[in-house]
C-alpha cells in the first residue's frame, strides 16, 4: 500500500500544499496567493482568517490532485513563514488585529524603546537575537497596544498569541493543540536559547503574559490530529519554520553543513551542532529538535531576494515574470557599474539597519533596463556573500560548498554568479523545494514512513554543481563596489524625512 504525506507550506506571498508518496514523488499540489496589506510605507499585514481559509483550500486542492482522501495520508508536515505575529480570542478564534508580517516595520519604535530602557543586551544574551522589529515579540506588543482593552484581556486569559504555525495547528486540530516547536519559538525574541522555554524575565519587560503563548515542544512531536477538520485521524508529525525546514530538506544534518534559500527573503543557515554559536551580525537559533537531540544553527536573514524580482515585475514592470530575469540579465555582460541595494524595509544581516532604504546607484545615460535587471540579480549574490563572510569571520567554521534552494535557483546565471562571488561550488539539488520537502521528510520519519536520518539523507540528490569561473580579483572588485553602495543606503530615513 502506497504511503502518502501531506505537506503544508504557509508562506508570505502564497499558501501551498503538497502530497508526496514515500518515494518523494509529488502526487498532488495546490497553491493560492495571499493578499498583502500595506497600511503605510514599510508596514505589511495579512488577514489571519484568509491565511486559514486559503490554506484549507489548497490542502483540498492537493488531495484532489493526488486523487486520495485524507484517510489515506500517513502523516502531515507543516512549515510556515516565521516571526509573523497573530493575536486572537481564545473563545471565538477571532483575530483581534491583522497578522503583522515578519518584514513589517510596525514596531520599530517599540524595539527602540526596549533598547533605550537598557534591555537590548539582555535580549541578545537570552535569545541570541539582535533586538529588531523583525521578531514576533514586538509585533504582539504592538497589537496589544493598538487594540483598546487588549492588554487587560490578555492578562485575564482571554487572548492567545503566536506565530503562523501555532495559528494553523490550533485551527487544524479543532482548537485542541496550542503548541509551537523549537525552530519557530527561537525566532520570536521570547525564547531562552539555553533553557528552550519562554523567558519570563523578558516577557515581564515586554508586558506579554506567558499564558498567551503556546507550549514549546520538539519539532518531531505529535502536534495533534487533523480529524476535527478533515474527518480522518491523521497526525501532524512535524513542525518547522521555513528556513529550518529548508536546512533539513537539504539533508544538512551534520555540523558545518550550509544551505542558502532564495525565496521572498534570502536566508543562510549553518548547522552548528549541539551548542549555540554567536556570530556578530548573524543570529543563533534552534534548527530543530529531532529524535531527542537539539541542533542549533547560525542564521543570516536578507529581507529582499525574490521580493526584489516581484518589485521589478509588479511595480517597475521591467519583466513579465520572475524567471524572465535570467534572460534579460544575460543580455548584458555586466551592470556597467550599476548597483541595486534592495533595502526596501531596511538592511538585515549582517548590518541590521532599519533606517536604510533601497537605492539604485551608479547609473549613467547609457544605463538601460537590462543593467537594472542584472543589478537586481547580482544584489542576491552580493547579499549572500555578506552573510557568508560574516559567518566565516565569526564562527571558525569553513564553508566548502553552498547548497541552494528556492524558486530563484532555477536561474542558472544566478547560481553561476554565486559560485563566482564566493569562490566555492554552489550545489542545486534535484528537488529545489527544500522547505516543504524537509517538513514532509520529518513527518515521514515521525510517523514511521522512514526509518532513520540516513534514509532521509539518501533522498537528497544533486541536479547541478556550479564551479567558480571568475577570477578572485574581479569578484572582489565587484563586491567592493557593492559594499560602498550598501553603505550609502544606511540611516536614510533618519537623514531624510518622508
Amino acid at each position: 500500500m502506497v504511503k502518502y504525506i501531506l505537506g503544508i507550506d504557509e508562506g508570505t506571498t502564497s499558501a501551498r500544499a503538497f502530497v508526496m508518496d514515500e518515494d518523494t514523488n509529488v502526487k498532488g499540489f495546490g497553491q493560492a496567493e495571499l493578499t498583502q496589506i500595506y497600511p503605510r510605507n514599510g508596514w505589511i499585514e495579512h488577514d489571519p482568517m484568509q491565511i486559514w481559509n486559503v490554506q484549507l483550500e489548497v490542502i483540498r486542492a492537493a488531495l484532489r490532485d493526488a486523487g486520495i482522501t485524507p484517510a489515506e495520508l500517513s502523516g502531515v508536515g507543516l512549515t510556515n513563514q516565521r516571526e509573523t505575529g497573530i493575536v486572537w480570542e481564545k473563545e471565538t478564534g477571532r483575530p483581534i488585529f491583522n497578522a503583522i508580517v515578519w518584514a513589517s516595520r510596525h514596531s520599530v519604535d517599540i524595539v527602540q524603546g526596549w533598547v533605550d530602557q537598557g534591555i537590548g543586551d539582555l535580549i541578545q544574551e537570552r535569545t541570541g537575537l539582535i533586538p529588531d522589529a523583525y521578531y514576533t515579540a514586538s509585533k504582539i506588543r504592538y497589537i496589544l497596544d493598538a487594540v483598546p482593552g487588549a492588554q487587560a484581556r490578555a492578562e485575564a486569559g482571554e487572548l492567545l498569541a503566536g506565530t503562523v504555525d501555532t495559528w494553523l495547528i490550533w485551527n487544524l486540530t479543532g482548537r485542541r493543540s496550542f503548541v509551537t516547536d523549537y525552530s519557530n519559538a527561537s525566532r520570536t525574541m521570547m525564547m531562552n536559547l539555553e533553557t528552550l522555554e519562554w523567558d519570563e524575565e523578558l516577557l515581564g519587560h515586554y508586558g506579554i503574559p506567558k499564558g498567551m503563548l503556546a507550549e514549546i515542544v520538539p519539532s518531531d512531536s505529535d502536534f495533534g490530529s487533523i480529524e476535527p477538520t478533515f474527518g480522518a485521524d491523521v497526525r501532524i508529525g512535524s513542525n518547522l519554520g521555513d528556513q529550518q525546514a529548508g536546512l533539513f530538506g537539504q539533508a544538512a544534518f551534520e555540523q558545518g553543513q550550509v544551505k542558502m534559500t532564495y525565496g521572498t527573503a534570502g536566508v543562510l543557515n549553518i548547522n552548528c551542532g549541539s551548542t549555540p554559536q554567536r556570530v556578530e551580525g548573524l543570529t543563533p537559533s534552534l534548527a530543530w529538535g529531532v529524535q531527542g537531540k537539539v541542533a542549533y544553527e547560525i542564521e543570516g536573514v536578507l529581507f529582499a531576494m525574490g521580493k526584489t524580482m516581484q518589485w521589478l515585475r509588479d511595480d517597475l514592470q521591467l519583466i513579465h515574470a520572475a524567471p524572465d530575469s535570467e534572460w534579460y540579465a544575460g543580455q548584458v555582460q555586466s551592470t556597467e557599474g550599476v548597483y541595486l541595494v534592495p533595502a526596501f524595509t531596511g538592511l538585515a544581516a549582517p548590518t541590521w539597519d532599519p533606517h536604510a532604504r533601497a537605492a539604485i546607484i551608479g547609473m549613467s545615460n547609457a544605463t538601460n533596463r537590462l543593467h537594472i535587471i542584472r543589478a537586481a540579480v547580482e544584489s542576491m549574490v552580493y547579499q549572500t556573500r555578506d552573510v557568508v563572510e560574516a559567518a566565516l569571520d565569526g564562527s571558525g567554521l569553513t564553508i566548502p560548498e553552498l547548497r541552494v534552494d528556492g524558486g530563484a535557483v532555477k536561474n542558472n546565471l544566478l547560481c553561476q554568479l554565486q559560485a563566482d562571488m564566493l569562490g566555492i561550488p554552489v550545489i542545486r539539488p534535484k528537488n529545489a523545494e527544500a522547505t516543504i520537502f524537509g517538513a514532509m521528510l520529518l513527518a515521514g520519519l515521525t510517523t514511521g514512513v522512514y526509518a532513520s536520518l540516513d534514509e532521509l539523507a539518501s533522498k537528497w540528490e544533486v541536479d547541478r554543481v556550479f564551479e567558480p569561473q571568475m577570477s578572485r580579483d574581479q569578484a572582489d572588485s565587484m563586491y567592493a563596489g557593492w559594499r560602498e553602495a550598501r553603505e550609502l543606503t544606511k540611516g536614510w530615513t533618519k537623514r531624510v524625512k518622508s
